[in-house]
């Protein structure tokens, strides 16, 4: 990812609906927006997504100009029309425009990112898992998320969400990879950001012991078989001797 950069600056809009009369209840919907530019190289961004307790709801493909649903069934039991989501972030880079001018032209502060990787589920060797890259309190919202497995860059069964704003303004994202686990097997988590000065790498490995041959099970088996004997040989001569020195002082200190 090019470091070389002018501007960038976003507009950001959260708005929590938390119930009638604003009062804090247990669950609360978010809508989230922003708009972006990048002015070298030149490139405009935006997202528009709503979330439950924070975990998505959908997002509106600003370029394809369709609502994205995070699970399938969100979409059979409601709608959204994307055209609303088009006209707010008509709105928004309406107002980026006066944002851009009254700050001068100043660039925003760089935060580079926090990053995680861990498995989905229990890793068990051959059972279908998930690799997870939690890339996390970052700005601005441009980042480059790769899988590496053993070294080599991974494209076939990565998913990666949109941007999730965070109550600071500034992002987090998920990667995921789908994988079979297997002994020798390494994956890495590269993460690019302008805040990084080199690409951040999180490695992950599967861990687990090595199986125990037959021979090795048998030498165990003997040695505590061994360790065994002998212990109860020790013990019954221990005994014999206390009997013994019991019997003499017996004899010495008639009643």
């Amino acid at each position: 990812m090019a470091a070389g950069w002018d501007l960038a600056l976003a507009l950001l809009l959260w708005l929590s609906l938390q119930g009638a009369g604003g009062k804090k209840v247990g669950n609360t919907i978010h809508q989230a927006e922003f708009q972006q530019r990048l002015e070298s190289p030149q490139q405009e961004a935006g997202e528009y997504q709503q979330a439950f307790n924070a975990d998505e709801i959908f997002h509106v493909d600003l370029e394809k100009q369709e609502t994205v649903w995070r699970l399938p069934e969100f979409g059979e039991v409601t709608s959204f029309e994307a055209q609303g989501a088009l006209q707010n972030a008509a709105i928004g880079k309406h107002n980026l425009e006066i944002m851009i001018e009254r700050s001068n032209r100043s660039q925003g502060t760089i935060v580079p990112p926090e990053v995680t990787v861990f498995s989905k589920h229990h890793v068990e060797l051959g059972d279908p898992n998930v690799l997870i890259c939690y890339v996390d309190k970052f700005w601005p919202s441009v980042v480059s998320i790769t899988w590496l497995k053993n070294g080599q860059e991974v494209k076939d069964g990565v998913f990666e969400t949109v941007f999730y704003p965070r109550d600071d303004h500034s992002f987090r994202k998920f990667s995921y990879l789908t994988f079979i686990p297997t002994r020798g097997e390494s994956y890495d988590c590269r993460v690019e950001h302008w805040g990084l000065p080199t690409p951040l790498r999180r490695h992950w490995e599967l861990q687990v012991p090595l199986p125990v041959s037959e021979t090795t099970e048998t030498v165990v088996c003997a040695l505590g078989l061994a360790v065994g004997i002998i212990g109860i040989a020790v013990g019954t001569i221990l005994i014999i001797k206390a009997m013994k020195m019991r019997s003499a002082r017996t004899q010495r200190d008639p009643l």
